[in-house]
């Protein structure tokens, strides 16, 4: 299959999830903003097609989940956007520049600065536009961190092991 074809494919798919995942996790009340569903297959997108899919795919899953589901609601999608869109760019951006010759530690690396990119960019978007004079640092910290370390953890075991298993059966 062509890389073009293949990337088209999987940006396809991690879109889908990206509308799938998060129905399942909000039949369990605040499970959405604990376990981060939606910046699962976002940031998947991005370290497996590259940054230009990658910011595709942040754009797009959040906009279409919007517009299908209501979640995120409107006062919550243009952060979102900016957020998972900067997952997707940075995480594509990264793989293709960190090189340490152990491809963990790649994966790693790239899926961290995706994440901690996309949360300064959600914490300045808030406190500079979308929520103006209502949002503070520690707000921030205990939205992105506090509450979400859940999230966290399972994306920092989850993606990485799908990572390796993709490039194991040769399908990236």
């Amino acid at each position: 299959m062509n890389k073009n074809t293949r990337n088209i494919v999987i940006t396809g798919f991690c879109i889908a999830l990206g509308l799938v995942l998060p129905m399942a996790f909000h039949a369990i009340p605040n499970a959405g903003s604990v376990m981060l569903p939606m910046h699962i297959p976002v940031l998947l997108c991005g370290l497996v097609t590259g940054p230009v899919t990658g910011l595709i795919c942040g754009i797009f899953t959040p906009f279409l989940s919007s517009v299908i589901t209501g979640m995120p609601g409107p006062a919550y999608l243009p952060s979102m956007i900016c957020e998972l869109a900067v997952y997707g760019l940075i995480a594509g951006i990264m793989t293709r520049l960190v090189k340490t010759g152990k491809p963990g530690v790649d994966v790693l690396v790239s899926l961290v600065a995706a994440m901690l990119a996309g949360r300064v960019v959600y914490g300045i978007i808030n406190a500079l536009v979308f929520r103006a004079g209502q949002y503070s640092l520690e707000l921030w910290l205990t939205a992105s961190f506090v509450t979400a370390l859940p999230g966290i953890i399972l994306q920092l075991i989850l993606i990485p092991a799908v990572v390796f298993a993709l490039r194991k059966a040769k399908l990236i």
